[in-house]
């Protein structure tokens, strides 16, 4: 990781996630999974969040900012899914490829959900490239457009180098490459960075893909139907008489 990152005494041991092995014991909730392929070489042990905290911290993570560019759907929906993910992990892929569509079309498009990205790389230089990348098209407002080419499948194996990167912003249809380079290569794009990595890092993150739904941890690209009824959980409590408004 760059020097940009908090140090490595802080960060949570860090894992491409496949299938969850999040589990509650005595009120703490753990994010770690476990998957075969693209393990860090040097990990350590982690905090995890608090079970009951998805009305408290969790819950208030979600920006809700009308102009964020690594979002989509309305700022006031009911329910915001939190998603933290690397471009090297091949599962985020897998969710991105075959889960995050259907949740667009399902629940972004009614109304009921909003999606939150927030870039967390724990692959090396690569992923931290990809990340900044993926931050400057952002500001080009073909986030959603990069992030499908740079997830496509088959894509992490020809890696993130510059020119690949600039390669999958011109398939994105980010119009100004020249500015995507600048922007790419910025303070600004290390900045958000470092305050997506920063956040995953405070609240326990330790793997990837790692969700917040209504504020309720989620690790690991699960099945569809996980997520179904993780969001339907989060619309009936944002919904409920007296719900707090966030």
């Amino acid at each position: 990781m760059s020097s940009s990152s908090p140090s490595s005494s802080r960060k949570p041991l860090l894992i491409c996630a496949g299938v969850a092995l999040a589990s509650v014991a005595f009120g703490v909730v753990s994010w770690q999974a476990t998957a075969p392929e693209d393990t860090p070489a040097k990990p350590s042990s982690a905090s995890a969040p608090k079970a009951d905290a998805g009305t408290g911290e969790l819950l208030r993570l979600a920006r809700r900012e009308s102009g964020d560019k690594l979002a989509v759907g309305r700022a006031d929906a009911p329910v915001v899914l939190i998603e933290y993910s690397d471009f090297k992990c091949g599962y985020c892929g897998k969710f991105a490829r075959d889960t995050e569509p259907e949740l667009m079309k399902k629940y972004v498009e009614d109304g009921t959900l909003r999606i939150e990205w927030r870039n967390f790389p724990i692959f090396g230089a690569d992923s931290e490239a990809a990340a900044k990348a993926a931050w400057a098209a952002g500001q080009q407002d073909r986030f959603a457009a990069f992030h499908a080419a740079a997830y496509a499948e088959g894509s992490k194996e020809k890696g993130f180098g510059e020119a690949r990167l600039v390669e999958l912003a011109r398939q994105a249809g980010v119009p100004d490459l020249e500015r995507f380079k600048k922007d790419m290569a910025g303070e600004a794009a290390a900045e958000a960075l470092r305050k997506d990595q920063e956040e995953g890092y405070r609240i326990g993150v330790s793997s990837t893909p790692s969700f917040l739904v209504g504020g309720r941890p989620i690790a690991g690209a699960q099945p569809l139907d996980a997520f179904e009824s993780a969001i339907a959980e989060a619309k009936a409590r944002a919904e409920a008489p007296g719900a707090a408004k966030r």
